[in-house]
């Protein structure tokens, strides 16, 4: 972490842009000057705050490309290769982790894969497609209610150790999300579900939509998938899985059992840009029935229209932004330059380095583990009060070397390490 203040770098650049050209020797002279001294290396092995972002030279080439062919992929003629490669990719990506073939492009029917830039955006994008579907299933049984009742009768719903963009997703579509209280294990159980959606209907209320996350950000524990399911399923909410980090794991076999009841979701989202070896933005959605998505977003001016439309998809419609980066050619670089085969290695790598710091922590009568450790995250915390554990991440950030940030459940303050970097070592 830099030592830097804020405002450190205005003083460093000059007050307006320069008139006359400068040459490349300055500029690249500055990089370190300026920026270098205020950057946070998220790629240090000795970072191990947040979760990983992913990084890899097949990556950054890639990047490169698409920053070199610079097409803007919105609709399919605006650069068939920018979407056809992206079905594709999205495709060999839902093979690699075991989805059912009703999310595969290539099964035939409407569903398949898109590249959005983030979890949080997945979130929302799933959250609008719920919303037209309830809203359009709720006119056709109430054809009297206006939009703006049925609106205000909405509610969704999610863990309390959900994220932060759960309910931000709530705010920015305009519905009431309601996080619920989880298990003893942190996790949220059907039950719990079951019991807060017969009471909102009770009361005159529509659930619409449940967010199941499988490795939460304070502790990476594991929602109920196949019970929270079936709750969805018998009720006709619609059911999306954020697995934004842990979702990378389940390339490895042996990691499939934590989202058993996957296909009872109707959108399943993870970031292969955070443990998958590919440089962000890169967060891969599958949606069941991406008709729901396209009907709340689709306006079709004359000048976005072409001779092929339907026949392809035009991601467009599947994602908040019009404009996109052709992110696939990243996907296809990573997943051909290092195989499935080195990827499953460097999650099961990460994994095995957090069970060796897990083991030096329980062998250590000072420490105890919070939660436990299931993928490349360790909870810990001295035994005591939350004052010396604040104390002690003070001290270790304080240094300047490593970096861990902490969380709270239930009020017990403790410390998350995560392994994050391609460099990490036991040593």
């Amino acid at each position: 972490v830099p030592s830097v203040k804020p405002g450190y770098l205005r003083p460093l650049v000059p007050e307006q842009a320069p008139d006359k050209a400068e040459p490349w020797t300055a500029v690249m002279a500055d990089i370190e000057r300026v920026v270098m001294s205020g950057v946070t290396h998220w790629h240090s092995p000795r970072f191990h705050a947040y979760f990983p972002t992913a990084n890899s030279y097949p990556a950054i080439v890639a990047d490169m490309l698409s920053g070199a062919i610079a097409c803007i992929g919105f609709t399919w003629i605006a650069s068939p290769a920018c979407t056809e490669l992206e079905v594709v990719m999205l495709d060999w990506l839902g093979q690699m982790l075991g989805l059912p073939e009703v999310f595969l492009a290539r099964s035939g029917g409407e569903a398949g894969g898109v590249i959005q830039g983030t979890a949080s955006e997945a979130t929302l994008v799933a959250l609008l497609g719920a919303k037209a579907r309830t809203m359009q299933r709720v006119k056709e049984q109430h054809p009297e209610w206006t939009d703006t009742e049925i609106l205000s009768k909405l509610v969704g719903y999610c863990n309390k150790q959900a994220h932060s963009s759960v309910e931000r997703a709530g705010l920015l579509g305009g519905v009431k999300m309601r996080s619920l209280k989880p298990d003893n294990k942190h996790r949220l159980r059907g039950d719990t579900l079951r019991e807060a959606i017969d009471e909102d209907i009770k009361n005159g209320l529509i659930p619409f939509y449940v967010v199941a996350t499988l490795g939460t950000t304070s502790s990476c524990t594991f929602d109920a998938l196949d019970e929270i399911g079936d709750v969805c399923a018998d009720r006709d909410v619609w059911l999306h899985v954020d697995a934004a980090y842990a979702g990378s794991a389940f390339i490895c076999p042996e990691y499939r059992y934590l989202m058993k009841g996957v296909e009872k979701a109707d959108s399943f989202n993870f970031n292969p840009h955070k443990w998958m070896l590919v440089n962000f933005d890169c967060s891969a959605m599958w949606l069941k029935q991406p008709r729901w998505i396209v009907d709340a977003f689709n306006v079709d001016p004359l000048y976005l229209k072409h001779d092929q439309q339907g026949s392809a998809p035009d991601y467009r419609h599947w994602q908040i932004p019009l404009g996109r980066r052709f992110r696939a050619l990243k996907l296809w670089f990573v997943l051909r330059l290092y195989g499935v085969e080195n990827l499953q290695k460097h999650i099961r790598k990460h994994i095995a380095l957090a069970h060796l710091f897990e083991k030096m922590c329980t062998s250590d009568e000072r420490f105890e583990i919070v939660e436990e450790v299931t993928m490349g995250l360790v909870c810990f915390r001295l035994k005591g009060n939350n004052d010396i554990n604040e104390d002690l991440l003070r001290r270790i950030n304080g240094r300047g070397k490593i970096h861990l940030v902490p969380s709270k459940i239930d009020d017990v303050y403790f410390l998350r390490l995560a392994i994050c970097s391609r460099f990490s070592e036991e040593s």
